[in-house]
């Protein structure tokens, strides 16, 4: 006599996908070899098995129906399945906005003409000080649902609106309560947040002709607060000329090191001040912008043996009107393991897209579809320290997707200016 195998019961297929982006391979991604950015570990009339929040199985259709079964099966043919999308650098706490300073650009007032009239981040600190708590929650939250109707899945985010103890604390709490549900779970139908303390992004007014003042209560009062209340996960700087230089971000990011947390930062966005070689030298897990990198920080980067992942936010050199996009093809041929990210802020990149930060990576960097896939997943999961849990479609990590409505993940940056977002599946739960 002959037994059938029992099939497996699980929460979720998702079965008949034309395309099944997998981003199966070492991370994080660069350009040589088997791994390279332009690798997608892509199946063909694939599908996913999902109990619970985790991934079971990934392999073809006929091989996940012969081995699992489901009271829940999506059928997603002549659909595109990706890993949930990563936005690795982004602000979205704040109050109010600022569309009056995007007209000023626009009739060409530079970012630092608009600061020094106290616009730019000093505008926005302004209105963070006088809300509340729930204020900030409450104006977060709209933003929240538009990055998951883009499909990004989780987001690194920042405070440094504050700019003082205070204020400060009062954004991180908002995060960190913004990012649970009931009981302390996470809350499944938002992003997951990881928080990044950026206390260092400006310098207050109160402390205009005293910036070492600033510093020292950044490091002597605002760290240690933060680490002791377990506030956030990383710390980071705004490192360039006239605001954070490279002698008091080095000050900051060691004080935070030292308190257990892990270091990130703002770099030549600007300036070639050396942003790049310092993050190198500190070992920070990402540094951001780079738009002004030198040839020597982007050898120093390709050179590290632990790898610090360049996040680039092509959106704020957009909505900037800047020529000079930060140099993203040279970076890749050279070896540099890059990431993408939307900048989400209220000043000079208003927008949760990453789907259209793909789009300006693909047309004003040169780079390919496939490199900027990877760089809002696999290698943004880099960014935040979370490749062995997202950023991938393989057994065990977090099931985490997107459905797309096209029939190739090309279509992504492709077909821009539209939300080709099907379905969201956050922590094995669909949730668009």
């Amino acid at each position: 006599m002959k037994f059938s195998r029992m099939k497996k019961q699980v929460d979720l297929i998702i079965s008949d996908i034309t395309e099944l982006v997998t981003m199966h391979s070492k991370a994080p991604r660069q350009r040589r070899g088997p791994d390279a950015m332009n690798s997608l570990g892509i199946i063909h009339h694939g599908a996913v098995a999902v109990h619970k929040d985790r991934i079971v199985s990934v392999g073809s259709t006929d091989d996940i129906l012969k081995s699992y079964s489901s009271r829940k099966i999506i059928e997603a043919e002549g659909k595109t399945v990706t890993p949930g999308l990563i936005d690795a650098h982004t602000h979205p706490v704040f109050m109010g906005d600022r569309s009056d300073e995007f007209e000023l650009k626009i009739m060409g007032a530079t970012y630092q003409q608009i600061a020094a009239a106290g616009g730019g981040i000093k505008s926005t600190v302004r209105k963070v000080r006088q809300a509340t708590k729930e204020e900030l929650k409450t104006n977060a939250v709209k933003y929240l649902a538009r990055f998951i109707r883009c499909g990004t899945t989780t987001i690194e985010a920042k405070s440094g609106y504050g700019l003082t103890t205070d204020d400060e604390i009062k954004m991180l709490e908002a995060i960190k309560e913004l990012n649970s549900g009931a009981f302390g779970a996470i809350n499944s139908e938002r992003p997951e947040m990881v928080s990044t303390f950026l206390g260092a992004h400006e310098i207050p007014d109160e402390y205009k002709d005293n910036k070492a003042g600033y510093v020292d209560l950044i490091i002597r009062e605002m760290i240690p607060l933060v680490a002791k209340r377990k506030l956030a996960e990383f710390c980071d700087v705004f490192c360039e000329k006239n605001v954070f230089e490279i002698e008091d971000s080095r000050r900051v990011l060691k004080a935070a090191k030292e308190h257990g947390l892990g270091i990130k930062l703002h770099a030549d966005e600007f300036a070639p001040l050396g942003g790049a070689e310092l993050a190198v030298e500190l070992g920070a897990v990402s540094a951001d912008h780079l738009m002004a990198i030198s040839d020597n920080g982007i050898k120093m980067m390709a050179a590290q043996k632990n790898k610090t992942i360049a996040v680039l936010l092509p959106g704020t050199t957009f909505m900037l009107g800047l020529k000079s996009y930060a140099p993203a093809r040279r970076m890749i041929d050279a070896g540099l393991a890059v990431a993408l990210a939307t900048d989400f802020n209220p000043g000079t990149s208003f927008t949760e897209s990453l789907p259209m930060i793909m789009t300006i990576a693909c047309v004003k960097m040169k780079m390919t579809p496939a490199e900027a896939l990877t760089a809002v997943t696999i290698n943004a999961a880099c960014a935040i320290n979370r490749e062995n849990s997202i950023g991938s479609l393989e057994p065990g990590k977090q099931a985490d997707m997107v459905i797309w409505d096209s029939p190739s993940y090309k279509h992504i940056p492709y077909h821009f200016g539209v939300n080709l977002v099907d379905k969201v599946i956050k922590r094995g739960k669909v949730i668009k």
